[in-house]
């Protein structure tokens, strides 16, 4: 039985608890910092670009064996690219 989404949203919301299950790994190895978006940002931009037809095992593998360092390196990368500045509400 081959499970098909109809979004975005509901793929990340079906392989939600592999991604916190990494996120909690990554937060014992000394990421407390990375979220759950974070790893799915980087393979979603790095690993899944390219790819087509990819099973739920094949995504729950590629979450759960994803290098924490390349997730850390993708993170801080796109932080340098987005500029930070203080916004304030004005009335």
């Amino acid at each position: 039985m081959e499970i098909e989404f109809t979004s975005l949203r509901e793929l990340y919301a079906r392989i939600e608890p592999a991604l916190e299950a990494k996120r909690m790994e990554m937060l014992r190895s000394g990421y407390p910092y990375i979220k759950k978006e974070d790893i799915w940002n980087y393979l979603k931009e790095q690993k899944w670009k390219t790819s087509t037809d990819l099973s739920l095992a094949e995504m729950v593998n590629d979450i759960l064996n994803s290098d924490a360092e390349l997730i850390d390196d993708h993170l801080k990368n796109t932080l340098r690219r987005t500029r930070r500045s203080a916004y304030f509400d004005e009335e």
